[in-house]
């Protein structure tokens, strides 16, 4: 059974930096592939950075740039890196992990487990 336990939410003011994590067990890099997701209340969930067992990344158009997706296979932790923070940020992330290896994916409908997500607020 795969687990995911995202961390590093939090309040910062527009320009600030973030580091979310995801905390991961019960599954191997080498056969899924990872991401980001966040959403709004009354929002569909959107795509935010995936990873792919080989570490290749894809983003979003809105976060290329200003985010970092990475892991880190000896601590079985997914990162989002995220700088230049802007108001439409605000949301809540949650970390994806899905039963493929390649190519990364930023479609929700890929991926089959889930976290419970941390809270991003960003002001002006």
């Amino acid at each position: 059974q795969v687990q995911l336990v995202e961390s590093g939410g939090d309040s910062v003011q527009a320009g600030g930096s973030l580091r979310l994590s995801c905390a991961a067990s019960g599954y191997t890099y080498s056969r899924m592939s990872m991401a980001w997701f966040r959403q709004v209340p009354g929002n569909e969930r959107e795509g935010v950075a995936a990873i792919d067992s080989d570490g290749r990344p894809r983003y979003a158009e809105s976060v290329k740039g200003r985010f970092t997706i990475s892991q880190d296979s000896a601590k079985n932790t997914l990162y989002l890196q995220m700088n230049s923070l802007k108001p439409e940020d605000t949301a809540m992330y949650s970390c994806a992990a899905g039963f493929f290896p390649r190519p990364a994916l930023l479609g929700s409908n890929y991926y089959n487990y889930w976290g419970q997500g941390t809270q991003v607020t960003v002001s002006s």
